[in-house]
């Protein structure tokens, strides 16, 4: 397992590296330690929505990466309901109803603050999600993905399966550049696969069927990520078990 995280960093640092000597990274720069914004992620979120996938969701689910920005948009203006999931999980879930945002503001409601400003919290119990996007740093033609290295979109996905908000056959899509397509990635029990790859020229459906993960792994998390993500101590309460000794006789 060390061995693999070692590889998956020296990818993460060759492809932010290679974005940015390729100079086709975009603001925020650099790139190294982020969800790399790229030259052509407009074109790469246009591909994406000519997708049967796409067009057949009517809720999307979207991370809050710079990149993927223009498949929110693309979201919004397509009268989906988008959920965005607000950065390192801290203040939750937000929905964003196209139907309650005015035509000239959908551009803005795309982008974190805006999404602040036009979108409402919700619980993952409360919504049911037809496509999941996620950011990548690099992806393999198998459907391998890496992040940032945090497990936060991984995270992001165990807590909406735990609840009900995805299934297991929910299609998982990213939208990246092509030089951050790479032969091969190691992956882990808790690494979430992909299975759509969409980049500004080509789109991938991934070459075999990797398996993912079930819901929350509570024994992998540390009480400081439960402190810094209410929503995990909130789903932490719900899961215990009620004693029911303890509950009050009810009156005849």
């Amino acid at each position: 397992m060390k061995g693999s995280s070692l590889e998956k960093a020296r990818i993460r640092q060759r492809i932010w590296r290679l974005l940015e000597e390729k100079n086709v990274a975009r603001f925020p720069r650099p790139v190294f330690g982020r969800i790399p914004n790229f030259v052509g992620a407009e074109l790469a979120a246009q591909r994406l929505r000519s997708l049967p996938e796409y067009r057949e969701a009517e809720t999307v689910f979207c991370n809050p990466d710079s990149p993927q920005r223009p498949v929110r948009e693309n979201a919004l203006v397509d009268g989906k309901v988008l959920v965005m999931a607000t950065p390192r999980l801290k203040s939750g879930l937000l929905l964003l109803e196209p139907g309650r945002i005015p035509k000239k503001e959908l551009r803005r409601a795309s982008t974190i603050r805006g999404a602040f400003q036009w979108g409402r919290k919700i619980q993952p119990w409360d919504v049911e999600i037809d496509l999941k996007v996620v950011g990548s740093v690099a992806v393999s033609p198998e459907g391998a993905r890496l992040g940032k290295g945090h497990g936060y979109s991984d995270l992001e996905y165990a807590i909406l399966l735990e609840c009900g908000a995805i299934k297991l056959d929910t299609p998982i899509i990213t939208t990246v550049h092509d030089l951050q397509v790479v032969d091969e990635i190691p992956t882990g029990p808790n690494d979430v696969p992909v299975d759509i790859i969409v980049t500004p020229t080509r789109t991938i459906r991934a070459a075999r069927k990797l398996p993912r993960p079930g819901g929350i792994d509570w024994e992998a998390l540390s009480p400081e990520k439960l402190r810094e993500i209410p929503l995990l101590s909130e789903l932490s309460r719900r899961r215990l078990p009620v004693d029911f000794r303890l509950l009050p006789t009810p009156r005849l």
